[in-house]
């Protein structure tokens, strides 16, 4: 009888190791993801002022973000003109930069650590660098242009250089993506391209015909994840431009920063949060479904 009640201790720890290992995880997962999560939906039904007892205004904070804030509408539209420019500029750039650091040329590994490094600096010292670089009379930037019998614009002070001032800034830190690009071309096999040289493939084709279709996955899993990080933009908006010059580059994230933390309010920055939330995975969920029509898959021998 003892015999029997050991072996089913035995089989009781031994399946309830693995979760005990997980514990730690779904804690985490409760505190600071879900919870905080949950209490930000509960948030957008409320006037919640910093100071102050919180009243229940049920939908009240969606009415008013559709049609009383022009502000709302304004940095939404400014935001997704930013992404639909930047993410495909992004992952065009990170692409060209994994092609060349995948090339045995002399110095690939310098190259490598040159083109990762700005991904490793804080945002605040990246926007001091542009800061100084865009600067209409010592910036660098202008004294190239000039060299060339251009007369450069005043990049932060004008709101029709400014975006595309942010746009460069935002650019800088392309490393992460250019690493998963270049993780993948080292994935493709070296016998389709020796096959394809025999029969008399250039390199354009070879790229065109065997590495974009096979690195199509992550091409997905960039073009998604930047589309996510974009749509959030903050840290370089407030640093750099601070949404100005006359609110030109006012993205949403810095929207709803100053509805919580310069307005505080909370509950509408809490509504303002969950549009974009929704807004990120009606995207997210529209680029998997293209992918039915541009992702190789190998499991099928050829697109999903």
């Amino acid at each position: 009888m003892s015999k029997r009640k050991d072996a089913k201790k035995n089989r009781l720890y031994s399946r309830s190791t693995p979760y005990l290992f997980l514990l730690p995880w779904f804690i985490g997962l409760i505190l600071f993801t879900a919870g905080p999560l949950l209490m930000s939906l509960i948030m957008s039904f409320f006037n919640w002022p910093v100071i102050g007892s919180p009243e229940f205004v049920g939908l009240n904070n969606y009415v008013t973000m559709f049609t009383q804030d022009p502000q709302f509408w304004s940095s939404l539209k400014i935001t997704m003109l930013f992404t639909v420019i930047f993410v495909p500029l992004k992952l065009v750039l990170a692409l060209v930069l994994a092609l060349i650091i995948s090339k045995n040329i002399k110095g690939a590994t310098a190259f490598r650590v040159a083109f990762y490094l700005p991904t490793v600096i804080s945002s605040v010292a990246v926007s001091i660098i542009f800061d100084w670089m865009l600067n209409s009379e010592f910036g660098i930037i202008n004294y190239l242009l000039s060299l060339i019998g251009i007369k450069g614009p005043d990049w932060l002070n004008n709101p029709s250089s400014a975006f595309a001032a942010l746009i460069m800034a935002s650019i800088w830190s392309v490393g992460s993506l250019m690493l998963v690009f270049y993780t993948a071309l080292k994935g493709v096999p070296i016998d389709v391209y020796e096959a394809a040289t025999i029969d008399g493939a250039s390199e354009m084709r070879q790229f065109f015909s065997i590495t974009l279709p096979l690195i199509t996955p992550t091409i997905l899993f960039n073009t998604v994840t930047s589309i996510i990080t974009t749509l959030q933009s903050l840290d370089l908006v407030m640093l750099l431009t601070k949404g100005g010059p006359l609110r030109s580059t006012h993205m949403y994230g810095l929207f709803v920063y100053n509805n919580a933390f310069d307005k505080h309010k909370l509950g509408y920055a809490a509504a303002n949060a969950w549009v974009m939330f929704i807004i990120i995975m009606i995207l997210t969920a529209l680029v998997f479904k293209s992918s039915d029509f541009w992702v190789y898959t190998k499991k099928k021998g050829g697109k999903k």
